[in-house]
């Protein structure tokens, strides 16, 4: 409801320029890898991602249908999985990265000997630090103009179980990773093509590991996240 109000108040207003973010999962589950722009409703979506994923597709479609019919410049954007400061840390519903930080940080100050991650840790992700994504909005519009769906990303993706190798690394953590194979994987792997806005001359500039320092830094230094939040006396 929230976006065809906004879309369709842009168009009553005359908005020059709209700028729509989707998301990577409105590609199907099993879709080819990399998941090109090409390759949106060529398959069934990822069924707990379903209801927001058609929901993404419909503005999707709905920006298109705009152009078309009056002449708007309504662009979608589709970034892969973000991370970054400002995340949401709560352990019952954030992020892959967020909650894994949250719980080697948790392990960390508290001394615990290991830390669960749920799932076999085979599944592959990417994910872009949220000031890359942020610099791709505004080149892309300075540059781009075609009602045609974009993805960004950075090309690259890592198992979840090297994620969390990562995240302890960047923490401080030394106790061990245990994986718990009985909660779900989801989609086996979402890397996007960005090979559209590469061609454009747009790529992203923070490596994961710089990202990850970044957002830890970002989450030790906010009220009620950081080092004293976890520890075994509070």
């Amino acid at each position: 409801m929230i976006q065809t109000n906004v879309v369709h108040q842009a168009y009553r207003h005359n908005v020059k320029k709209l700028l729509f973010l989707g998301s990577s999962c409105i590609y199907p589950k099993l879709c080819p890898q990399p998941m090109h722009e090409d390759y949106l409703l060529d398959g069934k979506l990822e069924p707990t991602n379903e209801p927001y994923a058609v929901a993404k597709i419909a503005c999707i479609k709905l920006c298109q249908s705009y152009n078309r019919q009056y002449g708007t410049c309504f662009i979608s954007v589709m970034p892969t999985n973000l991370y970054g400061p400002g995340d949401n840390f709560d352990l019952l519903d954030s992020h892959v990265i967020p909650a894994l930080m949250r719980k080697f940080h948790q392990a960390k100050v508290t001394g615990a000997p290991e830390v669960k991650v749920w799932g076999t840790g085979t599944p592959r992700r990417e994910f872009l630090y949220v000031d890359d994504l942020a610099d791709a909005c505004l080149f892309l519009m300075q540059h781009y103009q075609e009602g045609e769906i974009i993805n960004v990303g950075v090309g690259q993706d890592q198992q979840i179980i090297e994620l969390a190798q990562l995240v302890g690394e960047v923490i401080g953590y030394q106790g061990r990773i245990v994986l718990d194979p009985s909660y779900p994987d989801g989609t086996p792997q979402k890397l996007l093509d960005v090979s559209r806005i590469t061609a454009m001359g747009w790529q992203a500039q923070t490596p994961l590991p710089e990202g990850l320092k970044k957002t830890y830094d970002w989450f030790c230094r906010s009220p009620g996240l950081g080092p004293r939040e976890a520890t075994p006396s509070g």
